[in-house]
């Protein structure tokens, strides 16, 4: 599969390098920006595959800089379901056209985060901990992941809901990401998506992707806790918008 980026198109790849850096380490949802963006550079549908090696890059810096804020009650009762997720977007992929399943899941998370938005001005309320709605999330995350890279705005719900601080809600991201982008890679494999074509163009985005993470670790430091969960919020809400478009 013959890429042909033109210099424009490496132009915007380097963006998306940096979004996908900056997401990893400081605002989850950033990333979500570089789908569309990559799709301008590449087909829709090899965008798919060249976004992944560069989402694996930028877990590694965020997954062993984060190492210690994981909180691995909240990724055990995600990842099976997440495997799942994965199974069937593969399934999905084969027979159904991604932007046919996007828009219902923008509704979905947009319908989530209303409700979501209304526990960001006060303090009470408990954070849903039902086995049920962890699955539901994990589940989601592995549809959106595999078909879109855009399981973004499901985390983010998730992990906003378990009401952990900045540094745990990254580090649990950055974890979660770290697993099942590695599982998500036989299967795009094998749709042809990830190819001996597509790695090269992915390593001359590293620098970029690189940049975007150790800028991201910085910025996280000062950006106090009530912010971050508010520009989360309006980052999963816009990564929902552009789902439904």
């Amino acid at each position: 599969m013959e890429l042909n980026i033109t210099p424009a198109g490496w132009g915007i790849l380097a963006l998306c390098g940096v979004l996908v850096g900056l997401s990893k380490t400081a605002l989850p949802g950033a990333g979500i920006l570089a789908v569309p963006l990559a799709a301008m550079a590449v087909p829709a549908r090899a965008s798919v595959g060249l976004l992944l090696p560069l989402l694996i890059f930028a877990d590694l810096f965020a997954a062993a800089y984060y190492r210690r804020q994981a909180q691995w009650s909240c990724l055990l009762r995600l990842l099976p379901a997440a495997l799942l997720g994965i199974v069937a977007g593969f399934v999905l992929m084969q027979h159904l056209d991604d932007r046919r399943l996007a828009p219902l899941i923008g509704v979905v998370v947009l319908a989530m985060l209303t409700l979501k938005t209304r526990g960001l001005s006060s303090d009470g309320g408990n954070p849903p901990s039902g086995r049920l709605f962890a699955y539901a999330m994990g589940f989601a995350a592995g549809v959106t992941t595999l078909l879109a890279n855009a399981a973004g705005p499901v985390m983010t719900l998730y992990l906003l809901s378990m009401k952990l601080d900045k540094d745990k809600f990254v580090g649990t991201s950055a974890w979660f990401f770290f697993v099942v982008n590695w599982l998500k890679v036989p299967f795009l494999w094998h749709l042809g998506l990830i190819t001996p074509q597509s790695l090269p163009a992915d390593v001359y985005v590293f620098p970029a992707v690189a940049l975007g993470a150790v800028g991201g670790i910085a910025l996280l430091r000062h950006i106090p806790q009530r912010l971050f969960e508010v520009l989360t919020v309006v980052l999963a809400a816009a990564a929902a918008v552009k789902l439904l478009f």
